[in-house]
This record gives C-alpha cells, structure tokens and sequence, in this order.
C-alpha cells in the first residue's frame, strides 16, 4: 500500500555567499523556514499524526510554546480532526493567533513549557485525546531525519559539519538518525542554544540530565527545562561527534538581523542562535581550538529550523528587552 502524502515539503538547500565568505568555507542553508508550518517540526508531527490519530480520533493535543502547536494545528486541519493546543503565558498573542486561524482551540496553562505539557497529558486521559509531544517521541525524530535524506540528495559532497538550534532535542535527534541513515555518522553536528534556555548544555556539562530552574532566555521556543533523553544519549555516543556551544541573547538577536540583512528573511530568536554558530565566530573558534578542522572537508549545513513567533513588532519587542 502507498504510503500517504506527507503534511511537509522539500525545502530549498541554499549556498549562502555570504556566510561562505565570514568562515572561509562553502556554507549551504537547509531553509525549513520555508515549510507550511514555518518550521521543521511539522516533518516530525506529520509523520507522527499519520501513524498515531487516524479519522477515527477524537482529536489531538500538543503543548507548545509556538511552533510544535501552529503544525500540529495545520496537520490536523489538513486530517480534519480536532486539535487542542495549550501554551505557557509566555507565549506570544502573534503565535496563539496563527494556531486558531488553522482552527485549533488554544488553552492557556501556566508560565512554561512544562506548565502547558502538564495539562496536555491531563486531557488525553480526561478528553480521549491523541498526545502530540514537541520533541520526545521516536516518531519525532524519524519525521525529522527527512531533513538528511534531502540534504544527501542535494549537496554535492559530504558535510563538513552540520549546525542546528536545541530546544527539547527533537531537531538535533532527527538529524543524528538522519546521518546514520545516509551514512554520514562522522559529520561534527554543532547544537547552539541561548544562555538561560541550555538544558542540553547543561546535561553535556553534567554528564546527567540536567531541568534548569526555570528559562531565562528571550528565546522562548528553546524554552525546554529538561532535554529528552534520548539527545543526552546521543551525546554521549563514540561515534558520534557533537559539539555543544552558547551563545547571548544577544548574539542570537544579532544573527537574526544580519540573516534578515544578508539573505531576506526573517526566522526567531531560537534559530538565530543557529546562525549565531558563523556570525558571531563559534565555528571559527572551535576551528582555532582545534575541535573542528580547517578548512572543513565539505561544505557547511546550517538548518535554519525557521520558526513563526516573529515578525516586524515582535523583532522590535525584541531589540528592546535584549539590549537593555
């Protein structure tokens, strides 16, 4: 039996000049950006929604501080079933407003993540309803590892290193089985998150899981306390070379407008942190240090997970609480 048609599309693998230019090495942009949802994670939940709430469901539900909730609503628009969405209070009204426009009911629950996940778990008892986790679910990161296969067909040689954002650890586990999958287990993956949204540097630095007292970052959509266990065990396999590094809010701010400048588009806080790893000099670093090679052996891959939390106001909004 074919399988179904997946919700997510085979975004654009894009050389990027100019950031070629800053680290001396072809730099290639996997723009999940430009997906439906505005991000990566509807490859992970429509793969998840497809295997686990058929017609006959009576709905999912999803905690999430923004992009996990807006594609959750849109796949489930797309299955025509319904979808309960519930945020933490530090979600944005711009993000709340993009989950109903794709008919999803919105709850409000608590001040974060965990606040939000606690209720969404309470409603698939209480209510029947499909769970959609964010980012710890082996489904997940089997939707996620698309991204790979994509960038295998696309690049014209094997990568030299791959950057990503943390959050929860969905993104940087589907890109871990991805590489296995095409047989790129060598290649360096770089996992950047915000100073105050770090819970998987802090696990790397702790050798244990690590939930942060509370998040203190402006990126709120790396806003996990705790990563998923699976990413901590990755990080720790011999096989695999995974770099984890911080940056500022600031630095993060930073990459966001030098990216709107440089290549036209506009991404969040969270993925700056990303584009942080070339604009504010980490690969050039690690590279002094000694813990990348230079020249880099391929080109590399920056996943620009996108994200739907921003726009003209929210980026002004930002500029003035991370510059105070």
């Amino acid at each position: 039996m074919a399988s179904p048609k997946a919700f997510h599309i085979n975004t654009p693998l894009l050389e990027s000049i100019d950031m070629s230019k800053r680290v001396g090495n072809s730099v290639y942009l996997k723009m999940e950006s430009s997906q439906p949802s505005g991000s990566f994670k509807i490859r992970g939940i429509g793969h998840l929604c497809q295997k686990m709430a058929g017609p006959q469901s009576k709905g999912v539900v999803c905690s999430s501080g923004g992009n996990a909730g807006i594609a959750t609503a849109y796949v489930a628009r797309k299955l025509n079933i319904p979808a309960t969405i519930v945020v933490p209070s530090s979600t944005p009204e711009l993000i709340r407003e993009k989950m109903k426009d794709q008919g999803a009911t919105v709850r409000v629950v608590g001040k974060v993540w965990d606040d939000a996940n606690d209720e969404a778990l309470r409603l698939t008892q209480s209510d029947g309803l499909t769970y959609v986790p964010p980012f710890d679910h082996p489904l997940l990161w089997q939707g996620h590892a698309s991204i790979m296969r994509e960038i295998k067909a696309s690049l014209p040689s094997k990568p030299g290193a791959v950057v990503l954002s943390v959050g929860g650890g969905g993104l940087f586990c589907g890109v871990v089985e991805g590489l296995k999958e095409v047989g790129w287990e060598s290649v360096p993956i770089i996992c950047m998150e915000t100073e105050g949204a770090d819970c998987f540097n802090a696990a790397v630095k702790a050798n244990k899981i690590v939930t942060l007292p509370d998040i203190t970052s402006e990126a709120k959509c790396l806003g996990a306390k705790t990563v998923c266990s699976q990413a901590f065990e990755y990080s720790k396999e011999e096989n695999i070379n995974v770099i984890s590094e911080l940056v500022t809010d600031r630095q993060a701010l930073q990459a966001v407008e030098i990216f709107l400048d440089e290549e036209r588009v506009l991404v969040e806080l969270a993925c700056g942190a990303a584009l942080a790893a070339v604009y504010s000099g980490v690969i050039q670093r690690l590279q002094g240090e000694g813990r990348l090679p230079f020249p880099l052996p391929g080109p590399l891959v920056m996943v620009v997970c996108g994200g739907s939390s921003v726009n003209q106001a929210q980026l002004q909004h930002l500029r003035t609480v991370v510059n105070r």
